[in-house]
């Protein structure tokens, strides 16, 4: 590796990093003033113009407060548990594309932290390291509340992660590879065709036209994998006061809430990858505004962020808007419903694949 490959490898991490804090703080905002929205209150309006420095001065807040470690927890892997599970939060954003290819001192940079063959199998593998952080906190927290909300983030896992990779599966099937640029390129290319059957011209060729229902059992399994309402059940405020991180504080808590928004900023990331095209900007765009070199990396960027933001906010309105399911119809609904929905995306996919039709 050269020193311009190393530059623009440290870059492209410090980049993504950065805007993943940004969106996190920012998202606690929107989370508050779209909840104050829908339930026609005002929300923060003290802290800044419309209250948009309150994330900064909860960051401060968070800094100052007393970090208190219950004398009865098992020390080492209570400290741990909130690391794990932002660090496998985090980890997700390494393969997935934000952008096509940008120009810098005549060298073209993927703009991608790491693109590899198998991005995503390793998706998958690293996304599921975050119930391993719930479930620490859980025991080591031994707390009958913190327990609770352990066991039930480990049979929520088992129920939707197996819904998200049939769903996912869908998406390389139809692609023909695992490679997330690969996924993103394939669906750059019009017509589309409306399940496989009609040719749509000029419409990018977005797997969620010709598998809507994938898109849509992604979609819920992406809710309950970072347990948002209404699948929120290992920290039902209403039952076990605030579940696996009841006993947390300070910057610990910090981390669990950073780990949720950067869990769901994910999930986003990896739906609009597999089924909206991800960062592409339609040929149409791209020939009307002359988009070429950095510039149509710039669009690409925020075509990404602009999709993204949709589904943050759907987050926002769907939390404020459903109720919690009871743990039992939470079980149902993965086993009985989505499981074999997932089954017949898989089968839906092969059939697109195999007559061409995608």
């Amino acid at each position: 590796m050269g020193v311009v490959d190393l530059v623009a490898a440290l870059a492209k991490v410090l980049v993504v990093i950065g805007a993943i804090q940004m969106a996190v703080g920012g998202m606690s905002w929107v989370e508050r003033r779209g909840s104050a929205i829908i339930q026609l209150r005002r929300g923060p309006n003290r802290v800044g113009p419309f209250g948009v420095l309150q994330p900064l001065a909860d960051g401060i807040k968070f800094l100052w407060k007393e970090d208190i470690v219950p004398p009865f927890t098992h020390r080492p892997t209570f400290i741990l548990a909130p690391v794990v599970a932002f660090f496998a939060s985090t980890m997700t954003f390494a393969i997935l594309p934000f952008g096509g290819t940008a120009s810098w001192e005549g060298h073209d940079i993927p703009l991608v932290i790491a693109d590899i063959d198998a991005g995503v199998l390793f998706m998958l593998a690293v996304s599921s390291l975050g119930v391993y952080g719930i479930i620490m906190a859980g025991w080591a927290s031994n707390s009958k509340y913190s327990q609770l909300g352990g066991l039930r983030s480990a049979s929520q896992m088992i129920s939707y992660e197996l819904a998200l990779g049939l769903a996912v599966i869908a998406a390389v099937v139809m692609c023909g590879s695992l490679r997330p640029y690969d996924i993103v390129i394939a669906q750059a290319e019009a017509p589309a065709r409306l399940l496989g059957l009609v040719t749509v011209p000029y419409l990018p060729n977005w797997y969620v036209f010709a598998n809507p229902l994938g898109f849509l059992l992604l979609l819920v399994a992406i809710f309950a994998e970072a347990n948002r309402l209404p699948f929120d059940l290992p920290e039902a405020e209403t039952e076990l006061v605030a579940g696996y991180h009841t006993e947390y504080s300070s910057m610990k808590f910090l981390m669990f809430m950073m780990a949720e928004y950067t869990a769901m900023i994910a999930g986003a990331a990896l739906l609009v990858t597999l089924y909206l095209g991800g960062y592409s900007v339609p040929q149409v765009v791209q020939r009307a505004l002359s988009l070429e070199g950095n510039w149509l990396a710039a669009a690409e960027m925020a075509v990404f962020a602009a999709k993204i933001g949709f589904f943050m906010w759907l987050f926002v309105w769907v939390r404020w808007t459903l109720p919690r399911f009871r743990f039992d119809q939470l079980l149902r609904l993965g086993w009985k419903a989505l499981v074999p929905m997932g089954l017949f995306v898989v089968i839906w996919a092969g059939l697109l694949a195999a007559r061409g039709w995608v």
